[in-house]
């Protein structure tokens, strides 16, 4: 949710910077089962626009009717919607809508909080009531400070009203260490998840930042010359098509537990992979071991280089999820239990 939450603040900036007001839109709580849970938002625009959603989207033209209240008085209201008798959701969602304002402290903040790969939280004030208007609303916390989002969000509402706590952890971060076309379709569809996407090509080749849509950086590179930078929600994926810079990366990587890490190739190569990196260190752990996948990617007969990608993205993310992918049809009562 972190991606979703950079792009609302993000085009909010732009539309202040054109005169445009922004209302925010969250689900702090919900009855039953929907859509989407506590915690999703959306940006309403004072032009009509949006950007994010709070549902598949069939609650999104109400939430846009009734925020005009907020753009045209400035006070945060909550509203409910009852999905039972409209969508077969079976549940009924409670929405705060507040003003949305941006100030430029605030935004050098959340920008170095998201460089540092930090954790921030969002603290919301509501009532279960629909229309319910009052000066409730949202702050943000960081390590070091904090900011409301609506100039009128009276803070004594978060002792005298219900609360909705959600902590936002840095977006998940895939290393790609390869340069050639897999990698690149890799880059673009990981991206299109929100991921923060790094990608190492071989010094011999450097790539340029265009050549990889949707990376946040694009550098060429040595093994024995780089510096990875990994932390607990990164996932690594090896497509250098090339054996001897697969050994040397492990070899680096071993001392970093990464969470996951993935290896283009057979499970030939697999095998002599992992008795080379025994030969070269012994004292290798069963951890580290257990976190290489090599041949990356779900058995789901992925041919192309997209659909190797989309198997190599479903089992990182089953595997982030702990889950054990099978088939929604065999699944009875809740998805998310």
């Amino acid at each position: 949710m972190t991606h979703e939450f950079k792009d609302i603040v993000y085009q909010a900036k732009l539309n202040q910077e054109k005169g445009i007001k922004n209302v925010l839109a969250t689900i702090v709580d919900l009855e039953g089962s929907s859509y989407r849970k506590p915690g999703v938002r959306m940006l309403l625009s004072s032009d009509g626009k949006m950007v994010g959603a709070v549902s598949g989207g069939c609650v999104e033209k109400e939430v846009q009717r009734r925020a005009k209240s907020v753009f045209e008085t400035g006070v945060a209201k909550i509203m409910t919607y009852d999905g039972r008798y409209r969508l077969g959701c079976e549940g009924i969602l409670y929405i705060l809508l507040e003003p949305f304002t941006i100030e430029e402290t605030f935004l050098d903040h959340f920008n170095s909080c998201l460089h540092n790969r930090e954790t921030f939280t969002i603290i919301s004030s509501y009532k279960k009531e629909d229309e319910y208007i009052a000066n409730i609303g949202s702050l943000i916390k960081f390590t070091s400070s904090e900011y409301s989002f609506s100039p009128s969000l009276d803070r004594s509402t978060f002792t005298s009203h219900e609360i909705f706590n959600q902590k936002l952890q840095p977006c998940f971060r895939l290393l790609i260490i390869g340069g050639e076309h897999d990698a690149v379709k890799l880059c673009k569809a990981s991206s299109l998840l929100g991921w923060e996407v790094d990608v190492i090509t071989s010094a011999k080749d450097p790539k340029e930042l265009s050549d990889f849509p949707g990376a946040n950086s694009v550098i060429g590179a040595s093994p024995e010359l780089v510096d990875l930078s990994i932390d607990n929600d990164t996932a690594v994926v090896l497509m250098n098509h090339n054996y001897v810079q697969d050994l040397k990366y492990l070899l680096k990587l071993k001392e970093l537990k990464p969470y996951y890490i993935g290896i283009l190739g057979s499970s030939k190569r697999r095998e002599q992979l992992q008795n080379e990196l025994m030969h070269y260190a012994p004292d290798l752990s069963d951890f580290f071991l257990d976190t290489i996948y090599s041949p990356a990617g779900l058995n789901i007969g992925a041919i192309t280089p997209e659909e190797i990608a989309l198997s190599i993205l479903s089992e990182i993310l089953a595997e982030t999820r702990k889950k054990a992918p099978i088939s929604l049809r065999k699944i009875t009562g809740k998805i998310n239990a």
